[in-house]
């Protein structure tokens, strides 16, 4: 495994790197050697049914997932559940470009393949046979429609937040302008850079895309960014958004961008979105945020009312779609009343 400053036990563990073999792709080729980093918080009981699992979203590891969604007193709390999360393939902590001899020749990965890597994972590894909840935000919430459309009799209750079970052309094409941030910077060269800081130009326009996208305008306009304590704007985007992404590999952000564009559960039933909802056997929690402009509220509402047990439980935050860094302490009570209710009800 290459070396890299930011991906470590230091800064985003603990947590446990499990190999679970070779994984064969969608797309074609393989993952000769594919490994799972996994933070698990709380013990499973004997019957093995207090399992839940929580997949990350773009960028993010599962450091701030702990942080920000799991806790003694609440929903998802360590005495009560295991709760698993499972850092996606591309984020650093598992398998990775930045780990082999040849990042830019990384192979496609898709959505399907991390929730397949995942059920190997938890079914062979942990020989867990029911999850009590899937829960994951953006490009979680992604996984766990996969989850609910995949394994339909594995999943009890679903709560997919600010994200959706089918990517949109214009989610699709914010994320293209992401991607060409970083592969538009000289230093890029095709994947071939030494270093992130080879890229620092690219990763810097990267953070300020997702400013402008990943806040709304009423964040803007109240100031929030100074209830964060950055005194302005600049002083924002210098120190809290490209101090979050400037130290991340540009090929690893590039292979989670790809997937995220792909994600889509459709495929399961030849296109057909309505089918492939109607499939989720899972009690469903959709959570959007209020003022997500990556994955607006009508977006999540329209595939709500294909899911036969779906719920449309909206979460009002003016933050937008980083609200999911845990800014807006109403938002994360909001999105703990929905858990708890949700984890309430009956398998």
């Amino acid at each position: 495994m290459s070396p890299h400053p930011y991906y470590n036990p230091e800064l985003h563990g603990p947590y446990e790197r499990i190999d679970i073999g070779p994984l064969d792709l969608e797309d074609g080729g393989q993952l000769p050697q594919c490994t799972l980093a996994v933070a698990v918080h709380g013990q499973l009981n004997a019957a093995k049914d207090n399992a839940i699992l929580v997949p990350t979203w773009y960028s993010g590891t599962s450091k701030i997932m702990e942080q920000v969604y799991i806790g003694p007193g609440r929903p998802l709390d360590p005495a009560k559940y295991c709760i698993l999360v499972v850092n996606q393939i591309g984020n650093g902590l598992s398998t990775s470009p930045h780990h082999g001899a040849k990042p830019w020749a990384f192979p496609k990965v898709r959505i399907g393949d991390d929730v397949r890597a995942q059920h190997r994972l938890l079914t062979e590894h942990f020989g867990i046979r029911r999850l009590a909840l899937v829960f994951g935000g953006s490009m979680g919430a992604q996984q766990t429609y996969e989850w609910a459309v995949r394994y339909p009799e594995m999943v009890e209750r679903a709560a997919p937040l600010a994200g959706t079970a089918s990517n949109t052309e214009h989610d699709t094409l914010f994320s293209e302008t992401l991607c060409e941030a970083l592969t538009s910077d000289p230093g890029f060269a095709e994947g071939r850079y030494g270093s992130a800081a080879e890229v620092a130009a690219g990763l810097r326009r990267h953070a300020r895309l997702w400013t402008v996208m990943g806040w709304s305008t009423e964040f803007f306009q109240q100031g929030r960014h100074r209830a964060l304590g950055f005194d302005s704007m600049n002083d924002f985007v210098d120190r809290f958004m490209s101090g979050y992404f400037g130290p991340m590999d540009p090929n690893n952000l590039l292979a989670m961008a790809w997937k995220w564009q792909r994600g889509d559960v459709a495929r399961h039933t030849g296109g057909d979105l309505p089918a492939a909802l109607g499939r989720i056997r899972a009690h469903t929690y959709v959570m959007p945020i209020s003022h997500d402009m990556f994955f607006p509220p009508a977006d999540a509402e329209r595939e709500c009312h294909h899911v036969p047990r779906g719920v449309f439980r909206p979460i009002e935050c003016i933050d937008g779609h980083l609200g999911l860094f845990g800014t807006d302490p109403a938002a994360i009570a909001q999105i703990d009343a929905n858990l708890r209710e949700l984890l309430a009800l009956p398998a």
